[in-house]
């Protein structure tokens, strides 16, 4: 966790300088894709440290696991579409009219490939390092949502300097991140241990849930907290229906 946190920090540090306007240069935000190296280059630093080439083996292996059965393939990669035709469905029941997509016909080519860029990479670096090395570590000796609920902190933690220079919060607006992530944190665990543990369904996830909040972001704000909010409670019927154990069925 320490070294993920200063990878990316380090990384991120001229984005947040100019952010707070303590340099008089500007970097580019697509340097914000380098912030999911911290993740990624940790957990291989790490599981080589402690377990060698073996290690490295293994969690290699994990990355590439996708054949684990439909449900979970389909949970992995398809669920965040739904997550996002269930809120504009919602958003225009509320509203009486559907969100207007207009915002994005103005988005140049570097935008669409950033975003793309970025969603990935942040797909795979942090899952690779939350959910493919520390997830399975805390479960070693604790319940998963026991678990979770401790990597939900270092997760939260390494997204600190992101306040600075990404999110535009308030008090109640953090305290709501905080909540998704822990929601979010829930679902992954449950995906990746529905799965078999594999590193591939939840960065899958990951990724196009980074994907399809892009594509709202510029078009509605309700529709994105009602994908949040759609998360929040897919965690409670993980918890209720699963139990805190495992937060998965008894066997992939």
């Amino acid at each position: 966790m320490v070294l993920s946190c200063g990878i990316t920090w380090l990384l991120v540090t001229p984005l947040v300088l100019g952010a707070l306007g303590l340099v008089s240069w500007r970097v580019s935000p697509h340097w914000h894709v380098l912030g999911a190296l911290g993740p990624l280059v940790a957990a291989f630093v790490v599981t080589f440290a402690v377990a060698g080439r073996s290690g490295i083996a293994d969690l290699l292996a994990r990355m590439g696991r996708w054949r684990v059965g439909l449900p979970w393939l389909l949970a992995g990669v398809a669920s965040p579409l739904a997550l996002l035709a269930v809120a504009l469905v919602g958003v225009r029941v509320a509203s009486g009219a559907w969100p207007d997509v207009g915002a994005l016909a103005g988005r140049d080519a570097a935008w669409w490939l950033g975003g793309l860029a970025a969603a990935l990479a942040y797909g795979i670096g942090e899952e690779t390092g939350w959910r493919g090395f520390l997830l399975p570590r805390l479960q070693s000796r604790r319940s998963a949502l026991a678990a979770t609920a401790l990597l939900t902190l270092a997760w939260a933690a390494w997204h600190v300097p992101m306040f600075a220079y990404r999110f535009d919060f308030g008090v109640v607006e953090v305290v709501g991140f905080f909540v998704g992530l822990f929601a979010g944190a829930v679902w992954l665990t449950a995906l990746y241990n529905g799965s078999g543990g594999s590193v591939f369904v939840v960065a899958a996830w990951h990724a196009t849930w980074n994907v399809v909040n892009i594509l709202a972001l510029p078009v509605s704000m309700a529709v994105v907290a009602t994908m949040s909010t759609l998360v929040m409670v897919a965690a409670v019927v993980v918890v209720v229906v699963w139990g805190p154990r495992r937060l998965a069925p008894a066997t992939p």
